[in-house]
């Protein structure tokens, strides 16, 4: 038993029973309407779970939202450090798998849903998308430090073009062998210092 459980008094959590919860939201976000259609109710049936299940583990469905959001995620490699290059296409070649999972779609109608979920995207932007960029400002701050990379690197840009081309595309279009190096390597071409 946890300690959460003992404080509460309650039945240890199940495990199984999370995972249910947790593949019923991000099957209901990746479902047109998206945010709109996801409720407690509809996640509790989804999951085979009463409501009450639901709230002892979170307490409002923005935050089920987010923790199922976080665990679509596979946490980005930590960069080896080797160069530059490397640590950006390892980067590229995890975020390029992660949008052929089943629910990349789901991201795409959580970002549709800003407009009207203000606060939701807001904390889903801090928590979960931040802190896998900084990853990837770590790498392009680093490489300007070695001089892999031009002194004069404007690093949010780069990290704009870098993630937005590889993540742009729609759920649906398929992502070509080589896309990431591809991706890494031209943009290598005008951010770096040595001629590729």
């Amino acid at each position: 038993m946890s300690e959460t459980d003992r404080r509460h008094g309650g039945r240890p959590r199940s495990e199984r029973a999370d995972k249910a919860i947790i593949e019923a939201t991000l099957d209901l976000l990746a479902e047109e309407p998206g945010l709109a259609g996801l409720s407690i109710e509809a996640v509790a049936a989804r999951a085979g779970v009463g409501k009450t299940t639901i709230y002892r583990r979170w307490p409002s469905k923005d935050a089920l939202i987010l923790d199922a959001l976080g665990a679509a995620k596979a946490p980005l490699p930590e960069p080896s450090g080797a160069s530059v290059r490397e640590d950006l296409a390892e980067l590229a070649r995890a975020l390029t798998d992660e949008r052929k999972r089943r629910y990349s779609r789901c991201f795409w109608n959580v970002a549709g849903g800003a407009e009207r979920y203000p606060e939701l995207y807001a904390r889903y932007k801090r928590d979960i998308i931040e802190p896998r960029r900084d990853i990837v400002r770590r790498v392009l701050r680093r490489g300007v430090e070695t001089g892999e990379l031009r002194a004069d690197l404007d690093v949010e840009v780069a990290m704009s073009m870098l993630l937005g081309s590889l993540l742009a595309r729609r759920p649906q279009e398929t992502i070509p062998e080589g896309h990431a190096e591809a991706v890494v390597d031209t943009l290598l071409r005008g951010i770096g210092t040595v001629a590729r």
